[in-house]
């Protein structure tokens, strides 16, 4: 029997238009004879809207973005979308951003105990706040970069305080960016203080907490990971940006960057980033998958960036691509994904709630 596949897409994020890029690959890709596809748009104000079942792959964004008119608050419409005869097999959560890839959504899914690919309410809440990410990686003895962050009102009552904090901690250049958001949105390379100013005002726009990063002379290289209790890892890629950082518009608009699959790395050193990003994805008690970024300097050291527990399947993604160059083709990815998501699903149904 086919699955009932439900893809959860949109969200109330400023990653809203990302999310509907990995809706639009992931239907493409999905096997109508093993799948049904029954997509749940949520619009830029947190509206639910149910689409019809999908009889064949969309072309464009446009026809996943459904009409508002019987569109519901979460709350109201859960019950009418996973009541007793119409339950969905498995939910797929493509959602980036705060309000969908940072617990939130996962959590409602726990409640209703539904199966659903990714990431838990733990690893997806600390893995989209880049701030108790790092403290995590921290004390389970990853390396990283020097780092510090602040809250808006920190800032607010001493700006030249939390300046001259990074500039004494951190020094230029740096990299500022909101705490609880990914896809490249909100960040800034610092070089000096009238940057860094500038830099402050434009994250704290996305979030009320950010994070200062050092800046360092190193190569970008990830790895995805994927599994539940025994993960895996992908070949390595690296990422190099023909713009002076990898920002959103080289990401998603233009492409205007280079994708090396599998990167040139030492032998050595891909163990060693392996080994790393599966430390990394225990940390946060991880399931389903993960890519996982590293900085690989020049004299050889390595540093875990971050890890993004919902990296996107647009055509630009390195997580597929990742994948693909292992011997696992974006279909297959897909159809392995849900199958994690029903092992973990019937792993959580073992636990005894009554004594």
């Amino acid at each position: 029997m086919k699955k009932k596949l439900g893809l959860l897409y949109g969200g109330k994020s400023a990653e809203h238009k990302v999310s509907l890029q990995t809706a639009l690959a992931v239907i493409k890709a999905l096997d109508l004879e093993k799948f049904e596809i029954h997509p749940i748009y949520i619009t830029t104000e947190g509206h639910w809207v149910k689409g019809p079942q999908l009889q064949g792959p969309v072309e464009n964004v446009k026809a996943l973005e459904y009409s508002q008119e019987d569109s519901r608050t979460a709350s109201a419409l859960a019950p009418a979308l996973f009541q007793e005869g119409s339950t969905m097999d498995v939910i797929f959560p493509l959602l980036h951003g705060p309000n969908g890839e940072d617990g939130t959504v996962q959590g409602l899914l726990e409640l209703l105990n539904l199966p659903y690919v990714g990431n838990g309410v733990l690893a997806s809440a600390a893995g989209m706040d880049k701030v108790i990410m790092k403290n995590i990686f921290a004390q389970a003895g990853l390396g990283q970069v020097k780092y510090t962050a602040f809250i808006r009102s920190e800032w607010e009552q001493e700006k030249e305080k939390t300046y001259e904090t990074v500039e004494a901690e951190l020094g230029y250049p740096c990299f500022v960016k909101p705490a609880n958001l990914g896809s490249s949105v909100g960040i800034s390379k610092c070089t000096s203080r009238s940057e860094l100013e500038t830099a402050f005002k434009e994250a704290f726009q996305f979030d009320r907490k950010i994070i200062i990063e050092e800046g360092v002379t190193a190569r970008e290289i990830e790895v995805g990971v994927m599994g539940n209790d025994s993960p895996e890892c992908s070949v390595a890629g690296e990422i190099v940006p023909k713009v002076e950082f990898y920002d959103y518009k080289a990401k998603y608009e233009d492409g205007d960057t280079a994708l090396i699959i599998p990167a040139d790395v030492e032998a050595e050193q891909y163990e060693e980033i392996k080994k790393m990003a599966i430390k990394a994805f225990k940390a946060l008690d991880c399931s389903g998958l993960v890519r996982a970024d590293f900085f690989l300097t020049k004299d050889g050291r390595i540093f875990i960036n971050e890890v993004n527990t919902m990296p996107g399947f647009t055509p630009f993604s390195m997580f597929p691509l990742l994948w693909k160059h292992t011997g696992v083709e974006y279909p297959q990815l897909i159809e392995r994904l849900v199958e994690l998501a029903v092992e973990r699903h019937g792993e959580k149904q073992k636990i005894k709630y009554t004594f």
